[in-house]
Formats: structure tokens, sequence, C-alpha cells
């Protein structure tokens, strides 16, 4: 999925030259040399309106002409080392058959630095699935996952997320406010109608599970009493000092300025829909 990804793609489509096809870059209307960059590398360039990552998603794997038995899902800022790509060939070919799903390692980069601690290494996203098993909930507006019909597996060689154009902090900055919203829209309908999820919750399940389960816990937590504490419990108890200056930065801005702004809106949105009744 890209919109205006020029400096991120190169480096992801590099890694899957070779050994992945087709490739598909579904892009949202971008107005850099994205779509000069994928066809660069042979990659098939597919524009289609943005409606939200999940739904974008969802239209990308009952829409394109998918050919393979496997698929790989991608943004624009996660590249494929070799070790991994060695360990998905494996999985593909030689895995148990009643396997749908890998969950991959992220190795997560913010602006050079691997935050190594905090609680963000490992985290575990599921990427690698059978062709027609995967699905995404509409519902998640913003930590949106894929879902597979069957069982799943996890591979131990890490998938690595760097967006470089986060060295530009208005960059990130920008993004998340966009992601505030969402965040807020979100959980507002949660807390109002009974949630429904796409997998049960568990503390003992997949990786998926167990952030499900904290989400409902989450839930229970006054908005505006969750910023600070958080931002300690990464910061100081899971050692997310250790990661540096950068890790200060993000582990701040992500975890007490993000999620300060999601209590704000939020409460400003419960304002409004109480008074619109």
């Amino acid at each position: 999925m890209t919109k205006n990804e020029e400096l991120n793609l190169p480096a992801c489509l590099t890694a899957l030259q070779g050994w992945c096809h087709p490739i598909f870059v579904v892009d949202s209307g971008s107005s850099d040399g994205t779509e000069a960059v994928a066809r660069r590398f042979g990659a098939e360039f597919v524009p289609h309106p943005w409606e939200g990552a999940a739904k974008q998603w969802n239209w990308a794997l009952q829409n394109l002409p998918l050919r393979s038995d496997w698929v790989l899902g991608l943004d624009a800022d996660q590249r494929v080392p070799e070790e991994l790509k060695q360990e998905l060939l494996q999985a593909a070919r030689h895995g148990p058959p009643d396997v749908c799903g890998y969950y991959l390692p992220r190795k997560q980069i913010f602006r050079g630095r691997w935050l190594r601690h905090g609680g963000y290494w490992p985290k575990y996203l599921l990427k690698f699935f059978r062709n027609g098993t995967a699905h995404c909930d509409e519902q998640e507006l913003v930590d949106f996952r894929f879902y597979v019909r069957g069982k799943t597996l996890q591979l131990k060689s890490p998938m690595t997320e760097e967006n470089l154009k986060e060295w530009d902090i208005t960059f990130w900055l920008q993004k998340h406010v966009g992601f505030v919203e969402l965040h807020a829209r979100e959980e507002l309908r949660r807390r109002r109608d009974p949630p429904e999820w796409s997998l049960t919750p568990s503390p003992w399940g997949t990786s998926d599970q167990k952030t499900l389960w904290l989400k409902q816990w989450w839930y229970r937590l006054p908005p505006l009493a969750r910023p600070f504490p958080y931002f300690l419990y990464r910061y100081l108890f899971r050692l997310g000092f250790l990661d540096g200056s950068q890790g200060a930065l993000y582990y701040f801005l992500h975890d007490f300025w993000y999620e300060l702004m999601i209590a704000v809106r939020l409460k400003e949105l419960e304002k409004k829909t109480k008074g619109s009744g």
C-alpha cells in the first residue's frame, strides 16, 4: 500500500526481487515518484482510492489477480532480510499443510535507532498467509491486522520496519494527528456498542489475541489517566531508556503525547455525542 512512498519503496521492493512474484503496489494517489519506482522494480502499479487501511487491504485481497499459493502483505516501509526470505520460502514449500498464516517478528527502527526495549521487541505481525484465507476487520480503523481462517505459527527471523520519512519529525506528528481522530472514533464506538472482535481475546493466545485482550482492559481505564503511567511503564519498567535519545523521543511522543491527544479527542467526541442526544 502506498501514497508518496518514493523514499521507502526502493528498499522494500529490492528485497523481493527474484523470489516474490507478482508484486502489486496499490496506490492511493501519489504525487511523487512512487509509480516510477514501482515500475522500475517490475511491480504492477494499481491505483485505488483510499478508504482506510483495512478496507484498502480487503479490496486488494479480493480484487487483485493473486496467482500464488501464498501472499506476503507488506507496507512500503517494511523490508524482508535474507534470513527471513529463506524462512518464508521454507514455510511455503515445506510447512505443515494445516497452517494458514505465519507471524513475523518486527524489528522497528525509529530515526536510525532499533527500539529493542519498551516492549516493542519482538512484536509479532501476521504478514504471510495462504491465498484466500485472510481478511482485515474494517471496524479496526488504526491498529488493523490480518486475520486468517486456520492455524498460525511464528517464524524466528525478523522483518525490518523503518520509515525514512520520520527523519522529518513534522511528518511523524502530522501522521499521528490523523491517527488520533481514527483511534478516538473507534474507541468511542466500542465504548458505546459491545465490542465484536475477529478473534477471541486471550492472554494466552496468539500475539493478536493478547493485544485484543489488553485492549479490553485499556478501554476500561479513564482516558486522561492513561498517558503518564503508560509512558512510565514503557520507558522505565520496560527499559525504554536504554534505547538512547531517539528512543526517548519516540516513547515520549508515542506513549505520552499520542495517548494524551487520543484521550482529549475522545472526551471531545463524547461531549458532542451527548450534546446531540
